[in-house]
């Protein structure tokens, strides 16, 4: 996604109220591991809505299938022997493209710090080192 992140922001009546939903069922070990570390943080900012439970859910399944990738290329090696010779591992372009589908959603959900303030910073008065005598 390009561009500035979204600017989330409570809507009345749209918060989930109580207590945190659970994981569907459906969703693999892995990806009701991260619905269990990331879910209860998205409720307490009151940012986990109706709205939002969708994009949640795939979150949770991208990154269940980042660890999975990871743990067939651990038992597999990543790269596997081909016609042609070595090859990297089918399941390195599959990871890649959950990564990359991950870190979409996460910055929907606001799961990743802002990048505000990042820009350099001058001490005021202090000067930028060029204002001495160095070409005299």
């Amino acid at each position: 996604m390009k561009g500035r992140k979204p600017n989330l922001r409570v809507i009345e009546g749209g918060a989930a109220t109580g207590r945190c939903p659970s994981p569907p069922t459906w969703l693999s070990v892995h990806a009701k591991r991260e619905w269990k570390r990331c879910a209860p943080e998205l409720h307490r900012r009151r940012l986990l809505t109706a709205d939002t439970l969708a994009t949640l859910e795939s979150y949770c399944v991208a990154a269940g299938q980042v660890r999975e990738f990871e743990e067939l290329m651990a038992t597999d090696g990543r790269m596997i022997s081909g016609e042609d010779g070595p090859k990297p591992h089918p399941a390195f372009k599959m990871q890649q493209a959950a990564m990359r589908e991950c870190r979409l959603l996460a910055a929907e959900l606001a799961l990743t710090p802002q990048r505000q303030g990042t820009r350099g910073k001058t001490d005021e008065g202090k000067g930028d080192g060029w204002d001495s005598d160095l070409l005299a």
